[in-house]
């Protein structure tokens, strides 16, 4: 009696540990959502780009501008597909997300912080 009282009390940490494993490495990095506002990254390069026009009167100058406007178009693509390695999650637009959960991380800064913003 005393040994099957053993496995039994084996069997169920094996079981609660496993389960408990699978719940942390799996369920929950799938529950997680990363959002990024697209929108609002945009309209702060384009204000950049257009301030350094504005300013730049000099071919240089608006050679600068658009150098920057071209290795942002370059970069953005890459630092999307980074983002869900960094975080571990799926990462899908602000604007597409109704409401907000508990289990949604912004990533909007990282990704200025990324494209040097």
């Amino acid at each position: 009696m005393k040994a099957l009282a053993i496995h039994l009390a084996t069997t169920l940490a094996a079981v609660g540990l496993a389960l408990a494993g699978y719940h942390r490495y799996v369920v929950l990095p799938a529950q997680r959502v990363g959002v990024v506002d697209l929108a609002e990254v945009y309209r702060a390069k384009e204000q950049e780009f257009a301030r350094l026009l504005a300013r730049g009167a000099t071919d240089e100058e608006r050679q600068q501008a658009q150098a920057l406007a071209r290795r942002f178009a370059e970069r953005l693509p890459a630092a999307l597909d980074e983002l869900p390695r960094d975080c571990g999650c799926l990462v899908v637009l602000k604007s597409a997300v109704a409401g907000h959960a508990g289990n949604v991380v912004d990533l909007t800064a990282q990704l200025r912080r990324k494209l040097g913003a």
